[in-house]
């Protein structure tokens, strides 16, 4: 079955991606595009800009880092913070470019945290609870964009499907959602015994994991969306709508297993957008790739790099010593 599986999330992938081009350039908008226009968007974007969307990238992955670290704690672990920066910033920046990121993830941190000590069950569970912090931060933001302004959803809902949802209904949704991790924070506040539906278990932390993972998801989401927020320059609109646009792209873009959501987050994104224009948020979508997944994966192929050469090089020492 895992075999099966990991043939199938490629093609997947690659599906997606062949998908979300077509839909793009067969889009009348984006098909008279040009370069010189992206260009000049590039050129328009404030050198304040730049450094501000870099900043909010060192915030995003400082949230990365926390979410290891958060892990840890509830296991009752607990490593340097470099050597655990390290780890977390080499595995997302190796996932979000690969994509599959629970497998892919899961292969960087059983290569770095076996070497600390920790078991393939403890891993594993680190693996998911990394995964539940990002899910329960993207869950937090989302229902809290639907309460107070559903209505870039609504328009991303009649960009892509062409019909408007009515606002009461995804109003609703995002109570629903902000209702789940009040549940999760009830559960950890009163050690529930875990909740079990089907195959999916939820054990309750403790409430002061509880607490770091509520600020550290929504903290890294918010970083992500001020990369492209401030890589927009002056024709942004607010940070509220950038957000929405956000959380909706990068959602479908990791659901979808592309490569580092390629196409499918640039599709996304920009008929969420319909009011900019085009060569200004392409611009901003590059900046955004260069920043959060380019620059980060070059760093951590060389992290990879070290890593592996010096555990080759201990394994080389430790058999000469046990030769005769």
């Amino acid at each position: 079955m895992k075999q099966v599986t990991a043939f199938i999330w490629p093609l997947v992938g690659l599906a997606a991606v062949l998908l979300s081009f077509y839909l793009m350039f067969s889009d009348p908008s984006l098909s008279r595009l040009t370069a010189g226009e992206v260009y000049q968007s590039f050129r328009e974007i404030p050198l304040s800009g730049y450094a501000l969307a870099f900043c909010a990238t060192l915030i995003a992955y400082a949230a990365l880092a926390w979410y290891d670290r958060i892990a840890l704690l509830h296991l009752g672990r607990k490593l340097s913070w470099v050597f655990i920066s390290l780890v977390s910033f080499t595995t997302y920046a190796l996932s979000h470019n690969i994509g599959a990121s629970a497998f892919s993830g899961a292969v960087v941190r059983y290569r770095a945290y076996s070497t600390k000590g920790l078991s393939i069950a403890e891993i594993g569970i680190l693996v998911a609870f990394c995964a539940f912090t990002f899910m329960l931060g993207t869950v937090l933001l989302s229902g809290i964009v639907l309460i107070i302004n559903p209505g870039p959803i609504r328009r991303l809902c009649f960009e892509m499907f062409h019909f408007f949802p009515p606002m009461p209904r995804l109003r609703l949704i995002g109570w629903a959602m902000l209702a789940f991790v009040a549940l999760y924070v009830t559960g950890s506040i009163l050690q529930l015994k875990p909740l079990v539906i089907g195959t999916f278990k939820l054990a309750y932390p403790r409430i002061n994991v509880v607490a770091r993972q509520l600020i550290a998801g929504p903290m890294e989401l918010l970083g992500a969306t001020g990369i492209i927020y401030f890589a927009l320059g002056s024709a942004h609109p607010s940070f509220f709508v950038v957000l929405a646009a956000f959380l909706a792209s990068f959602s479908a873009a990791l659901l979808s297993h592309a490569p580092g959501g390629l196409g499918v987050l640039e599709y996304v994104f920009l008929k969420a957008m319909p009011g900019l224009p085009s060569a200004k948020v392409v611009a901003a979508l590059i900046v955004f790739r260069v920043l959060y997944l380019i620059v980060p994966l070059i760093f951590a192929i060389a992290v990879v790099i070290l890593f592996e050469r010096s555990r080759l090089a201990e394994a080389l020492r430790l058999r000469k010593r046990a030769a005769p």
